[in-house]
């Protein structure tokens, strides 16, 4: 008698997606150790008729499962667990949360003077300039919707704008913040978890405060984004850098260097700036570290929404159950940087704290920008425009990597995600990242030189282009520009 004959199977109920529901069932049948490592599962015919559902929907399940490095395909054999999921069953099994340790011994903090005089703040950003990162459009349906949006909520202009109000957010935006990350993400919160910030970086600033005392020790990744470095280091924290390679941050690594690190913040569904994912075996396995080592881990998913190859990868947070993760997102990146306004959603035993922290700081979000969103999201409209801009952004990521390897094939290896906003082209013959930003820079375009980015890892060669700001049509005039500098 197999396994899909004594598990206990759940019709779906309603109120759910049902391919969701499934999904959820074999996953959960993976994590209590029913399906072994390299076990098959039962056919999308089998599972469809025990479960009374669609067949379709059985195979999008496993869709899901097959992106997610849970499941892996054998030409005509099947669909099997992956063998890359050794320790699955401990990860899925919460533990009591550790005791803090101890910190260790280190040298006298420095003094605000020292931080302050080690901050550095960007170039100012130039408008127009093609391969920008960070940048989004939004279609003239979209801009209608967002018109209509706030004509309606300046309408309802209620007392709630002329006062002061929860510094955690309106809690009709955090319901409906919660309600998109559930379904999209699948993130484990209630409205009660959900912090409305200005965006990441606000949201990761209010984690550094809440976590961190001077002298603990973090991960991060190497490379890595420079603002979380610097915010670290602003409270006195220790930065521990652990590579990234093909599947996202080493974790034996990390391990290696401090197991006693506070924590990590990771950026796993479109790692900055090289672009990977975190593969689930990784996922995991940081996990499972965090657990044992009563660390936290603080998931930045700033671009999740944007992926090309199938549906998003599961959040660290959903796969944790929100135990140890701090989980960030952004509106500035799904709709436009201007917005500022972004979440987190923090663990039962964080929402207080941060939220207090987040009074002293900013006092509140400011509720009409927040009512605004809200609309925009009660009404359908968000979701409509992350389908379009997924699909207009895949034809923007790939008019710019056909361009590149027209143009620029014997100086730049392109690198294309299946996910994020931009993509890197490492350099060829010895061409130094620095040297071509600079040029291109002068020539009016912006790229960015990576190798900066790294701290104790090799560093490698490369320009991180993005592709998100401009139409599919700017993308050969544009690598033109580029093209003409480099050579």
């Amino acid at each position: 008698m197999s396994w899909a004959d004594v598990y206990p199977w759940a019709a779906p109920t309603p109120g759910r997606p049902v391919i969701r529901q499934v999904y959820d069932q074999v996953r959960a049948a993976i994590h209590a150790g029913a399906l072994k490592p390299g076990g098959r599962l039962p056919s999308s015919r089998d599972l469809a008729a025990r479960l009374g559902v669609a067949r379709a929907s059985v195979v999008a399940a496993y869709e899901q499962l097959l992106a997610e490095g849970y499941a892996e395909g054998r030409a005509g054999s099947g669909t099997y667990v992956s063998a890359d999921l050794s320790g699955v069953a401990e990860v899925a099994a919460p533990r009591p949360a550790a005791g803090r340790l101890a910190a260790p011994a280190v040298a006298a903090a420095p003094t605000p003077a020292q931080v302050l005089g080690r901050l550095t703040l960007p170039d100012a950003p130039l408008a127009a300039r093609t391969f920008s990162n960070g940048r989004t459009l939004m279609d003239a349906r979209a801009q209608d919707a967002w018109s209509t949006s706030t004509r309606r909520a300046l309408r309802r202009l209620g007392a709630e704008h002329f006062g002061y109000s929860d510094p955690a957010g309106d809690l009709g935006l955090r319901t409906a913040v919660a309600d998109y990350l559930r379904a999209a993400r699948g993130v484990v919160c209630t409205p009660g978890q959900v912090i409305v910030t200005s965006g990441a970086q606000h949201a990761v600033d209010l984690a550094v405060r809440a976590l961190l005392d001077p002298g603990d020790r973090v991960w991060l990744e190497d490379p890595g984004y420079p603002n979380t470095w610097q915010a670290l280091e602003a409270a006195g924290a220790r930065g521990v850098p652990v590579p990234v390679d093909r599947s996202g941050l080493v974790v034996s690594e990390g391990v290696a260097q401090a197991d006693d690190a506070r924590a990590v913040f990771v950026t796993p569904s479109h790692q900055f700036p090289l672009g990977v994912a975190m593969s689930m075996a990784r996922r995991l396995e940081l996990i499972a570290w965090a657990r044992q080592a009563g660390a936290w881990i603080v998931e930045d998913d700033y671009a999740s929404e944007f992926r090309y190859a199938g549906a998003p990868l599961a959040s660290l947070q959903g796969l944790d159950g929100g135990e140890r993760v701090i989980y960030v997102g952004t509106f500035n990146k799904s709709l436009f940087p201007g917005l500022r306004l972004g979440y987190l959603v923090a663990p039962h035993a964080l929402a207080a704290p941060l939220s207090a922290l987040r009074r002293l700081a900013d006092r509140q979000p400011p509720t009409l920008t927040q009512a605004i969103v809200r609309d925009f999201m009660e009404s359908g409209q968000f979701a409509g425009h992350i389908r379009r801009r997924r699909l207009a952004y895949k034809l923007q990521r790939d008019a710019l990597a056909q361009a590149l390897n027209a143009q620029l094939g014997d100086r730049l290896e392109v690198d294309t995600p299946d996910q994020g906003m931009h993509l890197i082209a490492y350099m060829k013959d010895g061409l130094l990242d620095g040297e071509a930003e600079a040029r291109a820079l002068a020539g009016g375009v912006t790229v960015r030189a990576i190798s900066p980015l790294y701290h104790a890892a090799p560093a490698r060669q490369g320009l991180l282009l993005g592709f998100t700001g401009f139409p599919a049509p700017a993308m050969d005039a544009g690598v033109a520009r580029l093209a003409a500098t480099l050579r």
